[in-house]
């Protein structure tokens, strides 16, 4: 019998820069980014986890590194981004990941200012100096892929977190207006919305807070598996969607409001 050799991977020969992934969804991503065949630059200001990530991923075959990030300073935005093409060449995939609601959000009435400032400046601030970074260097790798984590809060389907819900509702507007000005140059841009996912921080979410246990008691299917999210974005960074752009992809596990 002739060995046949391995089928490459969805993201063979692709550079991705994920922004949010030393931990939850965005290492889930990463880990099945590389075993998927991508390149990956681990982006987050915790260092130590980061280089948990690109350790776990060397085990297994892949390419990785770490890059220090604060997405709400353009200086480290542009430093990380630098870095990725630096390293690898090129960029052809940027994922955006940053952030998460905390049990300080609420209604618009008792949600703290200071979470609501916190919000706008990592979830939609965050976003924005990333695809103003990397967009440029998509365009100049002949095209690519951006996919912004939102969520199903975004699109008004939750309540009690107001203050999240208004930054990720603008994450999704800054998507379909950045998917149209950017098409004609091959850069797709998408967004994923999902429901409640099993992540360390939620889990904690739900153990203190009765309206999230609520929220979550109405998502009929069960909690989402982080690595139902990396597959969705793998589909979103792959060549399978070249031409998808301007759309949210919704994982709800039965969350029909």
């Amino acid at each position: 019998m002739s060995e046949t050799a391995p089928a490459a991977g969805r993201l063979s020969g692709k550079v991705a820069f994920l922004a949010g992934a030393t931990g939850g969804i965005g290492r889930t991503i990463a880990e099945v980014f590389a075993q998927e065949g991508a390149r990956v630059v681990v982006g987050g200001r915790r260092r130590a986890e980061g280089q948990e990530v690109v350790e776990a991923i060397g085990a297994r075959g892949g390419e990785a590194i770490y890059v220090s990030l604060d997405v709400t300073s353009e200086e480290s935005v542009s430093n990380a981004v630098r870095a990725a093409v630096d390293t690898f060449g090129s960029l052809d995939v940027l994922v955006n990941n940053a952030g998460g609601s905390t049990a300080a959000d609420g209604r618009v009435t008792t949600a703290s200012i200071e979470e609501f400032w916190n919000k706008i400046n990592v979830e939609l601030f965050g976003t924005f100096l990333c695809n103003r970074v990397a967009i440029p260097e998509l365009i100049a790798s002949g095209g690519g892929s951006v996919i912004n984590m939102a969520s199903l809060a975004g699109l008004g389907l939750v309540t009690d977190r107001d203050a999240y819900s208004s930054a990720k509702g603008a994450v999704l507007t800054l998507t379909q207006s950045t998917a149209r000005e950017f098409a004609a140059d091959r850069v797709r841009v998408n967004a994923i919305a999902p429901a409640g996912v099993r992540t360390e921080r939620i889990v904690k979410l739900l153990e203190a807070s009765s309206v999230a246990r609520a929220t979550m008691a109405r998502q009929v299917m069960g909690m989402i598996e982080p690595v139902e999210i990396a597959y969705a974005a793998v589909f979103l960074a792959s060549d399978e969607s070249r031409s998808l752009t301007g759309q949210i992809l919704t994982i709800h596990g039965g969350y029909f409001g």
